[in-house]
């Protein structure tokens, strides 16, 4: 296929390459969660697969579209206009080897999810098959563990009583600031002069408001239940 010629040709090779690449990137997200699976399976599947090809096939003609696009610059005699498109054929070009650096990077990552998805499955293995060979072992392994669990739960105990016996000292220790306080009050009172007998008609007048505001809502009753 002979390359296109002229300002229509390279606007057309360049509008190509960029479609490919966005068709790339597209691809590349696709292809990066097969990495991420739950239960990444030991062998790719056929999804994974072709989207590999895909992604390796659209590389591959993005490549053919920039040999294109250089052979054409090449032809040109415009030194202005070749400036312009020789900065775009480099850009193509950098994008390109960036998205082979991706695809082999993402192929790296997505065996080594799959090598540790393997060691685990073959250590879960190995342990099924050992207490299976070796009951009294794996009795000994629940116990153990058993052992472990009422631990932790005597840890947690203990740490809660700790708190409780931290916060009742608390209280004890408030309530004898507090005495302390009253003590102090009342030996205050008590070397004030007439401070007893104030108090003592702050008291009575407090009894003597009391009655009449009992009186008054007995009162009110009275006549609530007469008008009845």
């Amino acid at each position: 296929m002979s390359a296109p010629t002229g300002s229509g040709g390279w606007a057309q090779l360049r509008q190509q390459a960029r479609t490919l690449e966005t068709q790339t990137e597209t691809l590349f997200h696709t292809y990066s969660q097969f990495s991420t699976a739950t239960n990444i399976p030991p062998k790719p599947t056929e999804q994974e697969r072709e989207t590999e090809d895909k992604i390796q096939e659209l590389l591959e003609k993005r490549e053919s579209v920039v040999s294109q696009l250089a052979r054409l610059l090449d032809s040109e005699a415009s030194l202005t206009s070749s400036a312009l498109k020789q900065n775009n054929l480099s850009l193509l070009r950098e994008k390109l080897a960036a998205h082979r650096r991706d695809l082999g990077r993402l192929r790296g990552t997505l065996q080594q999810a799959r090598d540790r998805a393997n060691l685990l499955t073959n250590v879960r293995s190995d342990i099924d098959q050992y207490r299976a060979n070796n009951p009294e072992a794996a009795e000994a392994e629940y116990m153990i563990d058993e052992r472990r669990r009422i631990d932790n739960s005597h840890g947690m105990a203990d740490s809660v009583l700790s708190q409780a016996y931290a916060v009742n000292d608390s209280f004890i220790l408030q309530r004898e600031t507090l005495s302390s306080i009253n003590r102090r009050i009342t030996m205050a009172a008590s070397k004030v002069p007439g401070i007893n007998t104030l108090i003592g008609r702050i008291s009575a007048k407090k009894r003597r408001d009391g009655i009449i505001m009992g009186c008054f809502i007995a009162l009110c009753f009275i006549v609530f239940w007469w008008l009845l």
